[in-house]
C-alpha cells in the first residue's frame, strides 16, 4: 500500500465538519473500508487523506416522514438485513443484502459504502492493463478480452464493466432516495435512479456525487406490499458477484416492477418492462434487454435473465 498521511480527522460527531474536511483535494471518507482498503493496497485508490466518519450518528434505522424508513449511511449491511421492519415491509432489500458478500463483510460494510463500491472487473483490478476507470483515455482492456462477467446493456465504447452491488439493485426497484451533505453544508436528495451513472465517455465518474459530498442516509418509500423476491445467479453459493440478479415486486393483480444486477454499469431498470408484467416473463425480459449487445462469452446472460425472471414471477404466484 502506498504511504499516505494520517487521517485528517477522527471523532467527527457532526455532519458539516466532516464534509467540510473533504475540501482537501484527493480526500476519501472511510467507514467500513471493505472496498476502499482493498483498492488502496493495489494502488488503484491513492488518497492523500482519509476522513474517519464512524463516529457520526448515522447508524440508525428510523421511520421516515414519508411513511417509509430512513436508513443511516453507517448502518451495517448485516443490521439492515436483520431489521424486523425491513424483513417485513422491504423483503427484497433484506434478501439482496443476505445474498451479497460474506457474513464477515456484511458485519463491517455500510449502507453508503455498499452504494459506492467499485466494479469487480478483473481488468480494473489489474494495474498492468489499460483501463479507462483507472486512467481515463488509456482504453478498455475488457473490450476484446474475456467478457463473461461484463455488461450486456448500457455499456459504451469506453467501458463494459458492471456494478457489483446487490443492495443497490433492491433499492432501485424500491425507488429509494439518497440524502447527502456537501462541504458547504448544503443538503440534497438524489433519487436512486439518478445516483449511479452509465459509463459513456467518462467511466471513471461512477455516480453523481459532487467532490466531498457525503451520503448521510437512504430513504425508502412507504411499503408497497406485494410478493418481493431477489434471485441471484452466480458461480458459487457464497462470496460471489452476480452473473445475473433479478429484484421483483409483484402485486396480486399481476402488475409489478423489476430491476436487474450483473448486466449493466448501474442497477438496471426500464419502466417499459414494468408495464409488460401482464404479458409474462418473456415480454418483461425483452423490454429490459432491448438493444442488448453481447459477446460470445456473455450472450448466455440474455436467456438467463428471462429464466431467472420467470422463476421470480412464478414464486410470486405461489
Amino acid at each position: 500500500m502506498r504511504g499516505f498521511r494520517p487521517f485528517v480527522g477522527k471523532g467527527f460527531h457532526r455532519f458539516a465538519p466532516a464534509a467540510a474536511a473533504a475540501r482537501i483535494p484527493n480526500t476519501r471518507f472511510v467507514a467500513g473500508g471493505t472496498n476502499l482498503l482493498d483498492l488502496m493496497k493495489l494502488q488503484i485508490e491513492t488518497p492523500s487523506h482519509l476522513i474517519d466518519v464512524n463516529d457520526l450518528a448515522l447508524d440508525r434505522i428510523e421511520p421516515a416522514q414519508n411513511g417509509g424508513l430512513r436508513i443511516g449511511a453507517l448502518v451495517r449491511n448485516s443490521d439492515l438485513a436483520a431489521d424486523a421492519r425491513v424483513r417485513r415491509d422491504y423483503a427484497v432489500l433484506s434478501r439482496a443484502l443476505v445474498a451479497g458478500a460474506s457474513g464477515q463483510l456484511r458485519n463491517q460494510a455500510t449502507t453508503a459504502g455498499n452504494l459506492l463500491q467499485r466494479t469487480r472487473c478483473p481488468y480494473f483490478y489489474d494495474t498492468n492493463m489499460p483501463c479507462n476507470k483507472r486512467k481515463p483515455g488509456s482504453g478498455c482492456s475488457a473490450i476484446g478480452g474475456f467478457t463473461r462477467l461484463h455488461a450486456i446493456v448500457g455499456q459504451s465504447e469506453a467501458c463494459i464493466a458492471t456494478h457489483p452491488s446487490d443492495m443497490a439493485v433492491a433499492m432501485r426497484v424500491l425507488d429509494a432516495q439518497v440524502e447527502t451533505i456537501d462541504p458547504s453544508g448544503a443538503t440534497r436528495v438524489i433519487p436512486i435512479a439518478d445516483f449511479h451513472r452509465l459509463p459513456g465517455n467518462t467511466p471513471h465518474i461512477e455516480h453523481n456525487l459532487k467532490p466531498g459530498e457525503l451520503i448521510t442516509a437512504v430513504t425508502l418509500p412507504p411499503p408497497v406490499g406485494g410478493a418481493q423476491s431477489y434471485r441471484k445467479v452466480r458461480d458459487r453459493a457464497s462470496y460471489a458477484f452476480a452473473l445475473v440478479s433479478v429484484a421483483t415486486i409483484v402485486q396480486r393483480d399481476g402488475t409489478g416492477r423489476v430491476a436487474l444486477g450483473g448486466v449493466a454499469h448501474k442497477p438496471w431498470r426500464v419502466e417499459a418492462a414494468d408495464a409488460a408484467f401482464a404479458r409474462g416473463a418473456q415480454a418483461v425480459a425483452a423490454a429490459l434487454l432491448q438493444g442488448a449487445r453481447t459477446t460470445e462469452e456473455n450472450a448466455f446472460k440474455v436467456p438467463l435473465v428471462e429464466r431467472t425472471l420467470a422463476a421470480a414471477m412464478a414464486d410470486a404466484k405461489a
